[in-house]
């Protein structure tokens, strides 16, 4: 009994294992927290006064626009929009495998050289994808051009690292066999990776795709071609029912894609 009721005053194991320093970094980041809370935070005011504007707004743009012309326009750049995220993707995805495979460790034929592709996808990923669309407006000009360059650097980004962790994690034993027969590093490549990868590589593709055609919606906000450009011409003119209009065929599409790629995924699974 004396043992029972001493262990119920000890501390528990997690915070006896705590040293001073993870101690002081917990207290720095919930000091962080409310700060960063306490300044970019919306207040109760605000909310509510962003509320009534809100209700406003959406007066604004009921009912939707359904002008057989205007219609016929968004439809228009909705089908470019859709070739904008599979022309990005799919030039992505080829440009992604052999980065990803001089990148994957143990599987890249020049081991010294991994961590600059690594490196050159890390930088590709981290910065945003309207900043590189605002790159490549000033540097192709408007359209569509620079938001499937926009496309493909995001898909490098994306897909470069998770095929070479798929590389990575193939299983050794078939590269093995193959190296013990004196197979050239592409022939392990074909024979034992990318089939052994495969699966993860389709899903992860499948993903890109998904996530290409949520960001070509966006991209035409800077001019980089696509439904986006119409959807800020009517912001930007106070045209709100044509904006809503715009709104909600992005939702159908956006919605519909997710159901084609979860059943594609379903199919592959």
């Amino acid at each position: 009994m004396a043992d029972i009721l001493s262990s119920r005053h000890e501390t528990p194991p997690r915070l006896a294992g705590a040293s001073a320093l993870r101690f002081t970094l917990l207290v720095v980041a919930a000091a962080l927290v409310i700060v960063s809370i306490g300044d970019v935070a919306p207040s109760p005011e605000r909310l509510l006064n962003g509320s009534e504007r809100m209700v406003k707004l959406v007066g604004r743009m009921l009912p939707p626009e359904t002008n057989p012309e205007f219609l016929w326009r968004i439809t228009l750049r909705l089908i470019e929009t859709f070739q904008i995220a599979i022309a990005g993707t799919v030039i992505g995805i080829l440009v992604s495998l052999p980065i990803a495979w001089m990148s994957a460790r143990g599987i890249t034929p020049v081991a010294m050289t991994a961590f600059l592709f690594k490196g050159l996808v890390s930088f590709f990923r981290t910065v945003p994808d309207l900043v590189w669309a605002l790159v490549f407006v000033a540097s192709v000009g408007l359209g569509a051009v620079a938001g499937t360059m926009t496309i493909i650097v995001d898909t490098i980004g994306f897909c470069g690292r998770f095929f070479a962790e798929a590389m990575e994690d193939a299983d050794r034993e078939p590269q093995e066999a193959l190296t013990a027969i004196g197979a050239s590093r592409f022939s392990i490549l074909c024979g034992a990776v990318i089939p052994d990868a495969l699966p993860s590589m389709v899903n992860t593709g499948i993903f890109a795709l998904e996530k290409s055609v949520r960001a070509s919606v966006v991209l035409g906000l800077v001019g980089a071609g696509g439904i986006g450009q119409e959807l800020k011409v009517a912001f930007d003119l106070f045209q709100y029912r044509n904006a809503s209009t715009i709104i909600i065929a992005v939702f159908v599409v956006v919605l519909a894609m997710e159901w084609a790629t979860d059943r594609l995924r379903a199919r592959l699974a």
